[in-house]
Formats: C-alpha cells, structure tokens, sequence
C-alpha cells in the first residue's frame, strides 16, 4: 500500500499531484544528493527513498557525459531513459532538487516533461534543497 500524501513525513507531496496523469506510475521530488523530500501517492516511502538515491546516481552520470554534447559547463536540463516497461525522466527542480516521474510505456512524453518543467518553473522556489552541511556550518566534501 502506497504512503498517503498526507503522512507527517511527507509534507510537499500534495505538490506532486499534478503530475497525476494517465501513465505516471509515480513521481519523487529529491535533493542532488539523493534524499527524499517528497513522493506521490503512488509509491511507498521506502521505494521513494531507494528512487532518490538511484535517480541523483543517474543524474550524476548525465553531467559527467554533458561535455560530449558541448563544452566541459555543459548543464543538463532532463534525463531521460527509456526501460522496456516505462520511463524514468528527471528534471532539476530549485535550487538543489530534482523531480523524478516513472512511467509506464504508453505516455505521451512531451505532456509529461511539458508538465514537470511546468511544475519545477512554478514552484521552485520552494522546492528547493539547501546542500547538506556539517555540524560547524562548513560544506560537506
């Protein structure tokens, strides 16, 4: 059974509600470094978090792969892969998160990225994750 979207631990999951279309499995707002922040209604808190830490790993390989498509400050704007059963498609959402969709494979793949660019662009500002630090304030490595 999915987590509700009103469990405590899961505050900002009513955001990821419109992104509740024909063929989204899921979806998973995340920090870059692969922690949970929120999830749909569609996935376990568990699975959410094991999401996360995949999905900032294949974020990670898409930048290191970005100089191929351009110089070395190549920035990516969306990954996308494609699975035989589905999608997996994330998207930088604020500053210091991602937004992850896993879909089915009959999806119209423009509306979902159409959609999940619309709600990074609306709501970024509090969808943002301040990087992780150390108990004295300074940056972690």
């Amino acid at each position: 059974m999915a987590t509700p979207v009103t469990d405590s631990s899961n505050k900002l999951g009513w955001l990821l509600e419109d992104l509740s279309v024909p063929g989204v499995r899921f979806s998973v707002l995340l920090s870059e470094d692969g922690l949970r922040i929120a999830h749909s209604a569609g996935i376990e808190r568990d699975q959410a978090e094991r999401f996360s830490a995949a999905a900032s790993g294949l974020r990670s390989l898409g930048k290191a792969l970005g100089e191929f498509c351009g110089d070395g400050d190549n920035g990516v704007r969306q990954n996308m892969t494609e699975y035989d059963q589905g999608m997996i498609l994330i998207t930088a959402a604020g500053d210091g998160a991602l937004l992850g969709v896993a879909t089915t494979p009959e999806i119209d793949v423009a509306l979902i990225a159409h959609r999940m660019n619309e709600l990074a662009g609306r709501v970024g500002h509090e969808l943002g994750s301040q990087p992780r630090r150390r108990v004295d304030g300074g940056e972690l490595p």
